[in-house]
């Protein structure tokens, strides 16, 4: 992060535009709808400068004349939006002399901050900024928030701060504190004005806060058992992005990359329990117990798990001890690896002249061993995708072999699937192991097993515009949750 995002105070501050055109007139707008007092410079104003003089805002005064030296002492906001070198330099030498900020329309050596995109629900505002280096993009990104946001939020936002010292006064504790905003927000005292029945609104606060007031006593937490996908970010669900941002505490795997794991609220505090294959961080057992005990003491806890935590994701057993526990808990599905994987690399799990059916299955058992179905995973005509299996590919090409499976069929072992780190090795049963040894393959990998890695070939260039070339340069829900 190249720049600090910051809010600044300008109500009843002096705001100095230097400029005619439509730059300037957008300056001199956004430092009225904040406040500040506005005097702007130029001898040929455009159209929609003198627009906004006309309307008469007490705010904002224009001479149609070049600033002078003293016109800018005082002021806390420089902005040059004249586009002539002459007089963004001397404007620029006054913001140094007076330790003024100051912003100069495209000379970015001449800015002391960056101008945002905004999004305005009052008293909600959305700023978005790519550093200079793409505005088309924060562009995109606002017209795409501009129309995700309800304008209804920035007045739920007045109705809620309404209360704010009454829950500080009912409620001590920061944690209980800030689970009650969220309850008031995203449940029915939210939905009822959003609905328009503030009145309704209002009793229901005030029920819930008597509640909250006399409950005494901590109350039990809940589990969030959440897929974060195979990796790329885009991929996790709106619910999960949702809860994501509401947990306490977060347990999450190696699989986890930082990309994803930035998205979890910022104050969450964060337990790695990884696992790779024979080195734990921590048994099974122990994570299923701490994540209980994480609930029973009153936290949100987010189990965040890679692909999907009910395919090989040991999500069952999870919830297993949770239930004993009587651990609330949520179970949010997602993108397993090899359905994943396989899109991203142009290989369709299922086709109707080569696969009419998918086997998942993964090449690490309870106890580390190789232990397959071999009856099943040799019918013709599927696609068989292995989990873990990288560490076991040479016992995987040697059973295949020893059942009669022809040598000659296709495999693909697709490393970092989904991320831009992806790899995509190709080959036959009888040479992949030799590839992957080529290619320095050390996972986490999936292994795709059948006719249908074939089509990669006849698809490889849909696959990468249409899957990698996508997630290059797609931006979806991870994009806007980062801002």
């Amino acid at each position: 992060m190249e720049h600090l995002p910051v809010f600044l105070g300008l109500k009843n501050k002096l705001v100095v535009v230097d400029g005619g055109g439509t730059v300037a007139a957008r300056r001199v707008e956004r430092a009225l709808s904040a406040g500040a007092k506005v005097h702007a410079f130029d001898p040929e104003p455009g159209a929609e400068l003198l627009a906004l003089v006309e309307k008469g805002d007490a705010n904002m005064s224009f001479e149609a004349r070049l600033p002078e030296r003293e016109d800018v002492e005082g002021a806390t906001i420089l902005y040059g939006a004249s586009e002539v070198d002459e007089r963004d330099e001397r404007l620029y030498a006054w913001s140094r002399e007076f330790k003024i900020l100051c912003n100069i329309a495209d000379r970015p050596d001449y800015c002391d901050f960056i101008t945002p995109s905004i999004v305005d629900r009052s008293p909600v505002v959305v700023a978005i900024s790519t550093g200079g280096a793409a505005p088309i993009i924060a562009r995109t990104l606002r017209a795409r928030i501009e129309a995700t946001l309800p304008s209804a939020y920035g007045r739920l936002a007045s109705f809620v701060g309404e209360f704010r010292e009454r829950i500080a006064e009912a409620i001590s504790g920061g944690r209980e504190r800030r689970h009650f905003w969220e309850r008031m927000i995203d449940g029915p005292v939210g939905d009822l004005f959003l609905e328009g029945d503030t009145d309704a609104a209002n009793a229901r606060f005030d029920r819930d806060l008597e509640q909250a007031r006399t409950e005494g006593q901590t109350p039990m937490g809940e589990v969030y058992l959440v897929g974060a996908g195979p990796g790329d970010p885009d991929l996790l669900t709106f619910r999960a992005l949702r809860l994501m941002q509401r947990a306490d505490v977060v347990l999450y795997d190696r699989l986890i990359g930082d990309d994803i794991l930035s998205l979890v609220r910022r104050d969450a505090e964060r337990i790695y329990v990884g696992k790779s294959p024979n080195n734990h961080v921590m048994a099974q057992e122990d994570i299923s117990e701490l994540m209980a005990r994480l609930a029973s003491e009153g936290n949100r806890v987010l189990r965040l798990k890679g692909g999907d935590p009910f395919i090989f994701g040991r999500g069952g057993e999870e919830i297993e001890v949770l239930a004993k526990a009587g651990v609330p808990f949520k179970v949010v599905p997602g993108i397993t690896a090899a359905a994943g994987c396989g899109a991203y690399a142009g290989i369709p799990l299922t086709h109707r002249n080569h696969a009419q059916s998918c086997v998942f299955v993964t090449a690490h058992g309870k106890n580390g061993v190789l232990d397959l179905d071999w009856e099943v995973l040799v019918r013709p005509s599927q696609t068989v995708a292995v989990y873990m299996g990288l560490g076991s590919l040479g016992q995987l090409t040697d059973g295949f072999e020893a059942h009669g499976v022809e040598m000659s069929t296709e495999v693909a072992v697709i490393e970092n699937g989904t991320t831009p780190q992806q790899k995509v090795v190709v080959g036959t049963l009888a040479t992949i192991v030799d590839e992957v040894a080529k290619a320095g393959l050390r996972g986490p990998a999936m292994i795709i097993i059948g006719g249908v890695v074939a089509l990669r070939e006849t698809l490889s260039g849909a696959g990468k515009s249409g899957a990698e070339g996508l997630h290059a340069l797609s931006l979806s829900a991870g994009e806007v949750a980062k801002l």
